[in-house]
């Protein structure tokens, strides 16, 4: 009996383990673009100068801004990076991916205790209900299939709102999504409320004691102002529904849009409380920088980040992970 139960732990010991070789594998494939853009080239540049000097850090910061790091985060990066090679006596640029790579560590507040999981939710959020925004063409109709599956891989129960009313297309293709997901999917008719659908989409996950409801909305354009009035609306009535919900408002961002993500977070935020972000398509950008401004210039934390087009290239972002994959290959000197 103690062998089978030994034997247990350990396949699931190599299944955890295989699980987790591959989900990195992937990240270091998608991150590729942005690892060659600066880290690879952050290298090259040490590797033509001797020591840490003005030049180089001038080339430094053109090197970060190209990257999408953004200037007042590559003005943190620089001011602290500065401040450490005075502080350590640091001349020679062996040292300068260990230093560069620690100040991108510092910016995503990087803890090794940090063991991201969608395993357990709130206990007393039941059922736990993200709201998903975003404008058109980020990639968030996908992105709520993808989560939704993360979701139900983490043992739980799922249902999906369609409360994007105003796409014609918008509901078949969540339709689709769900049923690779395996999941359930509530909607309505094409031009219903929104809030009505979300409504309906708490009210059916209450009823069959599901255990997370995602809930889709039409992509806005944040200047809009009546559009994001509607945002604000399908909220209130959830919160009416069940009191605190939404649990989670998620904003979707297009990972090659750059700078102009900073905006969206802005109007957003403004108008339902964003409390986090998903990056999509970090795998088909060279400017992957985004989540370090994300993380420093706007405060929320990136939640999710898609590095492929596969249901299972949705993954819960790991900051650990995800520095180890960006500096991959990268020669670390120093201390």
């Amino acid at each position: 009996m103690q062998r089978d139960s030994v034997l247990v732990e350990t396949l699931q010991y190599r299944n955890d383990f295989m699980a987790f070789f591959e989900t990195l594998t992937k990240l270091k494939s998608g991150l590729a673009k942005t690892r060659d853009s600066i880290v690879s080239k952050v290298r090259r540049l040490a590797a033509t100068k001797s020591l840490i000097d003005d030049d180089l850090l001038d080339q430094l910061e053109e090197i970060l801004i190209a990257g999408d790091v953004g200037v007042e985060t590559t003005d943190i990066i620089l001011t602290n990076l500065k401040r450490r090679v005075k502080e350590n006596k640091y001349e020679s640029t062996d040292q300068l991916i260990t230093l560069f790579k620690k100040e991108v560590e510092a910016i995503l507040h990087v803890s090794e205790s940090e063991e991201p999981s969608l395993a357990f939710l709130p206990p007393d959020c039941k059922p736990y209900v993200i709201m998903v925004v975003g404008v058109n063409g980020v990639g968030k109709t996908t992105t709520i299939g993808k989560m939704a599956y993360q979701y139900k891989q983490a043992g739980h129960k799922v249902v999906i709102g369609a409360a994007d009313t105003f796409r014609a297309a918008a509901n078949e293709q969540l339709e689709i999504w769900a049923k690779r997901a395996g999941v359930d999917i509530v909607q309505q008719s094409h031009g219903s409320d929104p809030a009505a659908v979300a409504f309906d989409a708490l009210s059916s996950a209450i009823s069959r004691q599901s255990d997370v409801v995602i809930i889709d909305t039409a992509g806005r354009l944040h200047t809009k102002t009546n559009l994001m009035e509607e945002l604000k609306k399908i909220k209130r009535v959830m919160d009416k529904r069940l009191p605190g919900a939404p649990h989670e408002v998620l904003l979707v961002l297009d990972a090659s849009t750059g700078q102009n993500g900073l905006q969206q977070v802005k109007y957003f935020t403004a108008a339902v409380d964003v409390t986090g972000i998903v990056l999509t398509k970090l795998d088909g950008t060279a400017k992957g920088g985004i989540i370090l401004a994300v993380s420093n210039e706007v405060k929320l934390p990136v939640k999710f980040i898609g590095v492929g087009e596969s249901i299972d290239d949705l993954q819960l972002f790991d900051r650990r992970a995800f520095v180890d994959a960006l500096f991959e290959g990268a020669e670390i000197g120093g201390n």
